[in-house]
């Protein structure tokens, strides 16, 4: 060898070394062979084994005791098909994980594949430090099992060698899979020197091998045929994403590959593991090909963008592909509709040539880690493979063009410019997803900016906009409390109204001409709260209204505008505003009938209406008359780019027919949106690139009597990652169970619920039927029966007396009180020295105690002689420094000795609550509740709920998921809890506490938040009382009434500081803080906030009001006037409750009409304190907080995000963030 060979083979030496620096090796693999108590898998080409699991396995949304080890790179949960059937198959027909899928080969005796079964806790925390490195923020990660299956030195079947088989490619990986009680988790190792090869031969063609998870054939909805389940890709039919096995991750380690597999009760998708970039230690081998970027530079230059060529109608000449770089392409997909065999030609390009043609580049140097990439692969792309074809041909003759004119012109007379999407500021690992290009005649015009300033524009933001200034013009910006893109903001939370006209001209069925409409109105109403959107358009013909009902797409983008916000996500209005443009075409299958829909959203009018025109031309399935409509829930992809949005998914929907029948149907749903956002403001917005609408509680019906077609639905946006969770019908009020005065609905998970009749009632739960307890003898014989619904009274016949269960002759001798025989033995001991037929009287200077109706002493006794009053025990004692003189009585707290409730059975006279809605309020020593019918209350029936003597009950508050009643008291002090359904008294606050006044309940987040009117304070804490902190103590004076809006994250109190009263709000983290009404304020003792109307009311004793605005500060108005002193205030549905001093009473007012309707006047009259209600169900909401935001402690809602924050006094430790 001469030197310059030598130096050849030094620096090959060195390269290979280099290449091979920081990668996988087999030895960094799961300990593997007989040494390590493996077994053997049988040699050959195609061999199974059946293994008996010592745990289930989640897999998708099924638990298996039993899997199918194969040869041939995969593990199965049901018996494999002949391998014809799976090898180059991706997805197969049975559920499988596919970790290496090709034609493999170990019968030399060379290659092995070896499995066992571990519970060692040494393999355990080895998978933990694996899940838990692609998982971050999991933090319960506890396997108790793991099946660890190694494939080694295993061949490709077909090729040959010399014959002593040492020069034939060989490949070694591994699978783990970790399950726990709840979930599995696979783990996928690739060492670089174990994969030498990446195809196999299949039917004499060489095949790249496939590496996913399948579940296989699935029942299909509403028939006995089976379609492909959902399967997730990690490798493609292409050979350099299998090369990138051993050369990328999703784990933070090169060559592992870390995924979710199933969970358990409820499954939503294959989960990949959130880390792409290497960690640290690893850093990026020498000579390895540079990774694309997953975020772009953030510099002040401007941003490359992406042209995308138009979207054609007719035949398309494909598209070349473009030379990727090696990359990783994970494919999730999850069709519910029957799968057609795909057609050789379709009118469409393939995806990956049409998405991002230019983006895949390395245009911008790799970002630095980024921890979460939750963008980089989508949960529920159903548009990414469609087994529909797109035929070219139809049956049906295209309608002629529109004969409409042109849209007319939005108040902006600057068009928009063409538009370009923005490049993804992550790699795209989803190139499959399709992105529908505008069509070329679609060009509207849209308001646009000019380079002017604020000075001569201000005019032209909103008035709940601020005007700002950029070097370029200016943008116009919405301030905090309001939503928009600047142009068009609206309040938050406050129920939008849109109005519009429809025109249309569409051919229905077979039918050769066309049904014309023109102007038809259309109203929509959305609640902006739950993201629940009502659609109603008028005059539809009865030929064409039955078969629109499946585009319940009309109304879509109107629930897409105003969806209910997940954390870190928002929804159309907030991004974009009331004018764009969008232009939709759908496509019904198997009919390729086609349907173009065409909306221009021109803004906010005067009245503050949204104002939207729409055009309908083209094609649509025949619904036969009478027919009904069901859509099944789904998830749409929304694409943002620069001033373009695009989406697409599969809609499916089943049509129920007069004759019993039924029919699933399906249509494919493309559509763009355009609009012109401010160029001018350098601050590039931080707007997902990819974000899910997920749309459920679609209702849809043709009113052929009026001609109304309706539709209704609930959006939310999210994450394309997100979980789906359970519904609680219980909880919200969708169930079939009879009304809850007969019924009880228990929720029993994975949104499953079981119906069941209350006591006194029979039947299945779904109807429910009195039962007579009459017609049973269950009274005395001396006793009358009446019986009532759901119970029966009984009561002894006039001359005998008993409880009517019991009965006996006579009349009862009752037992004085101590009061009682006080008062009689003053009287009888006044001697006059005389019979005489009158009572006997005192001394005009004695005096005598009085009694209630219950013999206990009055809580207040006078002497008249001396005109003098005092506060009294329960043992008639005088309570010291309670005497005042002649005219003034102290407030004195009912000292009745009644025994407070023991657990779990409560006193017959504390019963608990019927179901329904109450009133509980306060009145010193006792909570109270009142039954109320619609909005009345049935005071009748209203009787004390919980007697707390010796105790001063100021504030109450409700949670409504546990049922338990929250109240503080100043005696103690101390804040507790009780169950609506009886029970012990829970004490939860019992120290550092002088006077807490106030208290408010965060259902979805679980914490208490309450004031100190002595400490001058606002503390938060737990629904335990743990975790207490102190979230204001300054700038208080009189802190009192407290509320929360959890939907929010909001907090509002009122100071009724004589010197300065106030209104105050802030986040629920104690961000924010800011003084919502300072002036014409005297005593504002109650506040409440009604989620419905979006109203904050209170009760005002020095100005003698009741007045409400908005929770802005807004819109102030007097509800009702020339009250006397209120205290507490509560708002339900139309009504507001309030409680009063000096009428000792309840009072509703009616905030519609601004009158006084209804009062209860308690049977002990005293004064009156805190109130709330008890709603049967929770209000539909979310917040940041509801399974506490990954915190180590204390999750603090706000809007737009939560805080994890640290309590006052931290026992170990505790990590503060804010998100």
């Amino acid at each position: 060898m001469d030197l310059h060979q030598g130096g050849w083979l030094g620096w090959a030496t060195l390269f290979a070394i280099a290449l091979s620096v920081n990668s996988l090796s087999k030895h960094d693999m799961f300990d593997y062979g007989e040494q390590a108590g493996d077994q053997l898998l049988e040699q050959g080409t195609d061999q199974t084994q059946a293994l008996i699991l010592n745990q289930s396995m989640f897999f998708f949304d099924g638990a298996y005791d039993t899997v199918y080890i194969n040869t041939n790179g995969f593990l199965a949960v049901e018996e494999p098909k002949v391998e014809s059937e799976y090898l180059g198959k991706m997805p197969a027909s049975f559920g499988m994980i596919a970790i290496f899928l090709g034609d493999l080969d170990n019968s030399d005796g060379v290659g092995k594949v070896y499995y066992r079964q571990d519970s060692r806790p040494s393999v355990l925390l080895r998978t933990i430090d694996h899940i838990s490195q692609a998982f971050p923020q999991d933090d319960e990660i506890k396997p108790t099992h793991a099946l660890i299956i190694t494939w080694e030195n295993v061949a490709a079947h077909g090729e040959h060698g010399r014959g002593d088989g040492l020069d034939r490619k060989r490949n070694t990986f591994q699978l783990v899979v970790a399950s726990m009680a709840s979930a599995s988790y696979a783990i996928l190792f690739y060492p670089r020197e174990g994969l030498q090869y990446i195809s196999t031969p299949v039917a004499g063609q060489s095949v790249p091998v496939h590496a996913g998870f399948s579940q296989g054939l699935v029942q299909a909805w509403f028939s006995w045929s089976s379609s492909q389940g959902p399967y997730y890709r990690i490798a493609t039919d292409d050979e350099a994403s299998v090369r990138q096995l051993s050369e990328e991750t999703n784990s933070g380690r090169r060559g592992v590959w870390v995924y979710e597999i199933g969970t358990s009760p409820f499954f939503s998708s294959i989960t990949p593991g959130l880390v792409t970039n290497l960690s640290p230690e690893e850093g990026v081998a020498v000579g390895q090909v540079e990774q694309v970027s997953e975020s772009p530079p953030r510099n002040n230059g401007e941003q490359q963008e992406i042209e995308f060529p138009p979207y054609e109608h007719e035949e398309e000449e494909e598209t070349p592909e473009p030379e990727l770089p090696p990359t990783i392409y994970p494919v999730q997909y999850q069709p519910r509709y029957p799968v057609v065999p795909e057609s050789p030609q379709t009118s469409y390009p393939e995806p990956v040539q049409t998405s991002y043609p230019e983006s895949v580049q390395t245009s911008y140097p790799e970002s630095v880690q980024t921890s979460y990439p939750e963008s980089v692969q989508t949960s529920y792309p159903e548009s990414v493979q469609t087994s529909y074809p797109e035929l070219v041909q139809t049956r049906y003759p295209e309608p002629v063009q529109t004969r409409y004119p042109e849209t007319v012109q939005t108040r902006y007379s600057v068009p928009v410019q063409p538009a370009q999407l923005q490049p993804p500021r992550y790699q795209p690992q989803t190139p499959q997803v399709v992105v529908v290009d505008e069509d070329d005649a679609l060009d509207v015009d849209v308001f646009a900016y000019s380079s002017e300033t604020c000075a001569s524009n201000r005019q032209k933001c909103s008035s709940f906009a601020d005007c700002k200034d950029y070097t370029n013009g200016y943008c116009c910006h919405c301030r905090p409390g309001f939503y928009g893109n600047g142009k068009d903001c609206v309040a938050e939370g406050k129920p939008q109204r849109m109005n519009g006209k429809v025109s249309g001209r569409v051919f229905v069925g077979n039918s050769p001409s066309p049904l014309e409409f023109y102007n038809n109105d259309l109203h929509s109403y959305v609640v902006a709260n739950d993201g629940r959107a009502y659609v109603a358009i008028s005059t539809i013909p009865a030929g064409l209204g039955p078969s629109l009902q499946p585009l319940s797409s009309l109304g879509g983008v109107i629930g897409w505008a105003f969806a209910l916000e997940q954390p870190g996500y928002e929804n159309g209005f907030s991004i974009i505003g009331g004018v764009f443009s969008r232009q939709a075409e759908v496509t019904f299958l198997p009919g390729n009938e086609r349907l173009t829909i065409k909306q221009e959203f021109k803004g906010v009018d005067e009245h503050d209406h949204l104002v939207v025109s729409t055009e309908l031309e083209g094609r649509l399935p025949e619904v036969p008359h009478g027919s009904t409509v069901q859509i099944d829930p789904y998830k749409e992809l929304y694409q943002y780019g620069s001033n373009r949005i695009t989406s697409s998914s599969n809609r499916d929907y089943t049509v129920s027919l007069l004759d019993g029948s039924v029919q699933t149907k399906t249509y494919q749903w493309r559509q763009t949106i355009t609009y012109q956002s401010c160029p001018n403001d350098e601050a590039v917005r931080d707007v997902q690139p990819t974000q899910q609408l997920s749309v459920d509680q679609i209702f849809v019906m043709y009113d052929s009597g009026n001609q109304l077609i309706r539709y209704a639905m609930s959006n939310k946006i999210g994450s394309i990652h997100e979980v789906d969770r359970p519904i609680d019908h219980c909880q919200r009020g969708t169930n079939n169970c009879d009304i809850p005065e007969r019924a009880r609905c228990s929720y029993t998970g994975a949104s499953a619920y079981i119906c069941s009749c209350l006591s006194g009632f029979v039947g299945d739960g779904h109807t429910c039927q009195d039962i007579d307890e009459c017609e049973q003898g269950r009274c005395h014989q001396d006793a009358v029966c009446y019986n009532a619904q759901g119970s029966f009274t009984c009561q002894c016949r006039p001359g005998f007396h008993g409880d009517g269960f019991q009965c006996a002759p006579g009349s009862p001798e009752l037992e004085k009180t101590q009061c009682e025989r006080d008062r009689e033995s003053i009287q009888v001991s006044s001697d006059t020295g005389s019979f005489s037929f009158f009572r006997p009287r005192p001394a005009v200077s004695q005096y005598i105690p009085t009694c209630d109706q219950h013999g206990a002493y009055e809580p207040t006794q006078c002497h008249g002689s001396i005109g003098q009053c005092w506060c009294v025990d329960g043992n008639g004692q005088e309570v010291p420094n309670t005497r005042t003189g002649p005219g003034q009585r102290p407030l004195c707290i009912d000292q009745a000795v009644i025994p407070p409730p023991i657990g779990p059975t409560t006193r017959p006279d504390v019963s608990p609550v019927a179901p329904g809605t109450h009133l509980l309020f306060a009145q010193s020593g006792k909570i109270e509740h009142i039954p109320l019918d619609g909005y009345s209350m049935n005071k009748g029936e209203a009787k004390a709920l919980l007697h707390l003597p010796d105790r001063v009950v100021i504030a109450v508050a409700y949670d409504c998921v546990e049922k338990m009643v929250y109240w503080t008291d100043i005696t103690g002090p101390s804040i507790s809890k009780a169950s609506l359904e009886g029970g012990d008294i829970i004490s939860l606050v019992t120290t550092d506490l002088e006077s807490p006044e106030g208290l408010a309940i965060d259902y979805l987040a679980r914490l208490m938040f309450w004031t100190d009117s002595m400490k001058d304070r606002i503390e938060v804490a737990k629904l335990d009382g743990s975790q207490r902190r102190v979230l204001f103590d300054t700038d208080l004076v009189n802190p009192r009434p407290i509320v929360a809006d959890p939907s929010y994250g909001r907090l509002y109190w009122a100071d009724w500081n004589r010197d300065g009263p106030k209104i105050e709000m802030s986040n629920m983290d104690g961000t924010d803080r800011t003084v919502l009404v300072k002036d014409d304020l005297g005593l504002p003792n109650g506040l409440t906030y009604d989620p419905e109307s979006q109203q904050l009311c209170w009760a005002d004793a020095g100005t003698r009001k009741v007045q409400c605005m908005d929770p802005n500060g807004r819109n102030r108005r007097t509800i009702v006037e020339g009250i006397q002193y209120p205290f507490a205030i509560v708002s339900h549905g139309r009504n507001l409750y309030y409680t009063d001093w000096r009428r000792e009473a309840v009072v509703a007012v009616d905030h519609t009409t601004d009158r006084e309707t209804d009062e209860f006047l308690p049977q002990k009259r005293s004064r009156v304190y805190g109130i709330a209600t008890t709603p049967t169900q929770c209000p539909q909401a979310y917040n940041y907080c509801s399974n506490n935001g990954g915190c180590s402690h204390l999750c603090l809602p706000r809007r737009s995000g939560f805080t994890c924050r640290c309590p006052d006094v931290v026992d170990g430790s505790c990590v503060e963030r804010n998100l």
